[in-house]
């Protein structure tokens, strides 16, 4: 019987798709692993897209920006342990209801301070709908954000695809 093996973002293989009786570039195939560790910290790189709803991998790496979306997001730790700064802001206009995704909150916004999550590797936390929020980690880290295509979102399809079984 097979080990399971956990990757992570110092030690993983990237994986492979078998392709029967068709063009592998048709299948855009990623390892998350691999795109963190070709990312900027915070860079929100798309990695599955289905309609509106995007996953991204980040590069958790220092202090992120403040970020707001108009709906709920959730941030799963895939590798080491990032904490994520929530704030309720006075100023609810800082996000338009029609944009999808999230947006950077210029500075530091003003708002009462909801608390402190302290998630590590295969833990998932949700990131509500008009609340603030900032990803701090001490080394560098793996997420995988669940949000809506929006303005920040980054397609990278041709570095991330696999184009030979």
């Amino acid at each position: 019987m097979d080990t399971p093996k956990f990757a992570s973002l110092d030690n993983y293989e990237k994986g492979h798709v078998e392709i029967i009786d068709d063009d592998p570039t048709h299948y855009a195939f990623s390892n998350i692993y691999e795109v963190a560790s070709h990312s900027a910290p915070y860079e929100k790189v798309a990695v599955a897209v289905n309609r509106q709803y995007v996953l991204e991998a980040i590069r958790a790496e220092g202090t992120s920006e403040w970020r707001i979306g108009n709906h709920d997001e959730s941030a799963i730790v895939m590798d080491g342990s990032v904490e994520i700064h929530l704030l309720d802001p006075e100023d609810s206009w800082i996000v338009s209801p029609e944009q999808g995704g999230s947006m950077a909150v210029r500075g530091e916004p003003k708002g009462k301070k909801m608390g402190v999550i302290r998630a590590r590797k295969g833990h998932m936390a949700l990131l509500p709908a008009y609340t603030a929020y900032q990803f701090r980690a001490d080394a560098p880290a793996v997420l995988l954000l669940q949000t809506i295509k929006g303005p920040d979102t980054v397609f990278k399809w041709q570095e991330i695809i696999q184009t030979q079984p």
